[in-house]
């Protein structure tokens, strides 16, 4: 543990990429490689569960602190960091321990199943024995959340200086459904693992955003389009007659998509195939409020199956045959993609089969392709995307041959209801804002949505001021303010929701500006955000 959380320590202390990476390589070069294993876990989001809810850490950590609870929520609220605010309460102890990360992660993992007095015990025990940063690291590890401004590229960059293995290829050792408590060293990093290869996916290859004119990309006849659609992004594999579904966030989703049994009959062995799963209901793309019905769900319901239907929208395919083809031209890999998805279509009728192609658009003139862009709305995308004909599958988010080129955000001018403390560099400002829109018969504001970026570091400290001397009431951390700000707020798509008070959803709210030329009787209604729904 010792050496973990002095990782931890040199990574907190530095924003420079560089001096990340050498810490890391460093760490990976000494480290006992079981705690190696346990590091890339963590560093990867595959953490064990959380043993002890949150409320009982706050309540045990105050205890242990000897101040009320109330002082603990108000320094909690402050720091912005549970796993920092108990590192910060609790004395400081001179000691280190002399178990190891691994034993803590083991521990962890048994805690879970301990009762409520020996966990307690556990904690006290442990709190009291660690110096700040082991305490805090430690901490960070019981709630389950571990986030430390270090992305598994640079992970995956510092563990290739390490060990000389191929950055790309290390990529690809990561991806997939491995068990840090039973998987070595040597069998993730060093070798070939043949029984391993049956579900793993490829790393993704990810689109930066447009940032200059479109026709700086050249020669239009370079390139091709197609929508840019608005699911989750996955990847479908058929391996020796089995069927295996990964989210983006390498997750293994494949009972959350039922209708994908289809394709085990349908696609041959050793095909891999990138695309976006969608919700179509009743024959037509539906929109992401529709798909979160999907989302989460431990069991999905026939009921469920009949009312939001999915589909896989194939824009692409990695693997034929058995074969890695990400190597091969982008207008390669589609004349197989385009013949595969012709026999299919050939063999079941029209639209009842869970596959779909993403069209692919041609163009002469850059001009057209904006006119296509425009158009994204009415197809329920969001833009569309921009790829060389001759560029390969890459591997993360690479620039040069593949572009997202999103439509213009919808807008809508909301009235600040309510405020709470950022995170991070902004915990002692308020900056989490919720916004509300008039409901013109009750004559009052309904609030619609949140949105915590998108002004300038000097505007928040304004609003911020603005917020302190203005406040209504409290709840907890929350605070109501006085109505009287208008911000223009932009969301990538609405749609109807049962589930919020206004009875619409945005998607991606986020500040535009804020229109200090405008009243609160000038903002929007909920019924001028209705109107956006298409």
């Amino acid at each position: 543990m010792k050496n973990f959380a002095e990782l931890i320590s040199k990574l907190d202390s530095t924003n420079k990429t560089t001096l990340k990476v050498e810490a890391l390589t460093e760490y990976f070069r000494v480290a006992d490689d079981r705690d190696k294993v346990w590091a890339i876990a963590i560093l990867s989001h595959r953490r064990p569960p959380r043993p002890v809810n949150t409320t009982l850490l706050r309540t045990w950590a105050s205890e242990l602190a000897n101040i009320p609870l109330w002082l603990f929520e108000d320094s909690y609220h402050i720091v912005g960091d549970l796993a920092e605010t108990i590192a910060l309460v609790i004395p400081v102890s001179e000691t280190n321990s002399e178990k190891s990360l691994t034993q803590y992660l083991l521990e962890i993992i048994e805690l879970k199943s301990k009762t409520e007095e020996e966990k307690k015990q556990y904690l006290f025990e442990n709190w009291t024995e660690l110096n700040y940063y082991e305490r805090f690291v430690f901490s960070k590890l019981i709630t389950g959340s571990f986030r430390i401004g270090v992305s598994q590229k640079l992970m995956t960059r510092a563990l290739a200086k390490a060990t000389n293995v191929d950055e790309d290829i290390l990529a690809y050792k990561l991806m997939g459904n491995w068990d840090p408590a039973r998987i070595t060293f040597t069998q993730l990093i060093l070798e070939e693992n043949e029984e391993d290869y049956l579900s793993k996916p490829y790393p993704f290859y990810l689109a930066y955003a447009i940032e200059n004119e479109v026709d700086a990309l050249g020669d239009v006849r370079d390139w091709t389009a197609e929508h840019k659609w608005d699911g989750i992004r996955s990847q479908v594999i058929i391996r020796n007659d089995e069927l295996f579904v990964w989210s983006r966030g390498e997750e293994l989703v494949t009972d959350k998509y039922p209708e994908f049994r289809a394709f085990i009959d349908a696609i041959p062995n050793g095909t891999v195939l990138d695309g976006e799963i969608l919700p179509f209901p009743e024959g037509e793309i539906g929109t992401f409020n529709d798909l979160q019905t999907r989302i989460g769900r431990k069991t999905v319901s026939k009921s469920l199956l009949e009312k939001t239907p999915v589909i896989l929208k194939a824009y692409d395919v990695l693997e034929w045959e058995g074969k890695d083809i990400r190597e091969i031209a982008y207008a390669e890999r589609r004349i197989i993609l385009e013949k595969l998805y012709s026999e299919i279509s050939s063999e079941y009728p029209a639209g009842r089969f869970p596959l779909h192609l993403s069209e692919t658009i041609s163009f002469t003139h850059w001009d057209e392709v904006a006119a296509e862009r425009e158009r994204a709305r009415e197809e329920r995308s969001e833009g569309l995307m921009l790829k060389r004909l001759d560029s390969p599958y890459l591997v993360g988010r690479k620039k040069g041959d593949w572009w997202k080129w999103k439509v213009a955000p919808l807008t809508i001018d909301a009235v600040l209801t309510y405020a709470m403390r950022g995170h991070g560099r902004r915990t002692n400002l308020f900056t989490d804002y919720t916004f509300g829109l008039w409901d013109e018969e009750k004559k009052e504001l309904v609030t619609f949505a949140k949105a915590y970026s998108g002004l300038t570091d000097a505007e928040f400290r304004k609003v911020d001021a603005w917020i302190k001397k203005n406040t209504l009431e409290r709840f907890g951390p929350v605070r109501s303010v006085v109505p009287h700000h208008v911000f223009e707020i932009a969301f990538e798509g609405v749609a109807e929701s049962k589930r919020h008070k206004s009875g619409v959803a945005t998607r991606f709210p986020r500040i535009l500006r804020w229109r200090q030329d405008k009243k609160i009787e000038e903002a929007n209604t909920i019924e001028d955000l209705k109107g956006l729904i298409q």
